[in-house]
């Protein structure tokens, strides 16, 4: 069975966070389908993407896990955006959180080291 996804995030400032997903997820979007979307492609048939909802901003939480965890915080935190948390779990699995500007919850998660 094939599955494809499309996460949404509704954002407040649709410019103000498209800067800020690019520095999160490392790329422009993979396309534009108009003036306030913008959809990044996480793996094959995977997407997230960005809405301009005013009113509904904020509410999204969003978990993605990778297998390369430490690689790409570090990167992320090399484009200029921090965690604001990091949890590890009683299984050893961790997970870093961010928080866009409108309190969306974007988090990375992993195998314990």
């Amino acid at each position: 069975m094939a599955v494809d996804l499309f996460a949404g995030i509704p954002v407040n400032d649709y410019a103000a966070a498209l800067d800020w997903y690019e520095r999160l997820l490392g790329s422009p979007p993979v396309f534009v389908p108009n003036d306030t979307e913008a959809v990044w492609e996480l793996a094959e048939h995977r997407y997230v993407y960005i809405e301009h909802c005013p009113g509904h901003a904020g509410h999204a939480l969003h978990t993605v896990f990778v297998d390369d965890l430490d690689t790409r915080i570090a990167r992320i935190s090399d484009r200029g955006l921090e965690p604001t948390s990091r949890e590890t779990y009683a299984n050893g699995a961790r997970k870093v959180t961010y928080r866009d500007p409108d309190g969306n919850e974007v988090g990375f998660g992993g195998a314990a080291l």
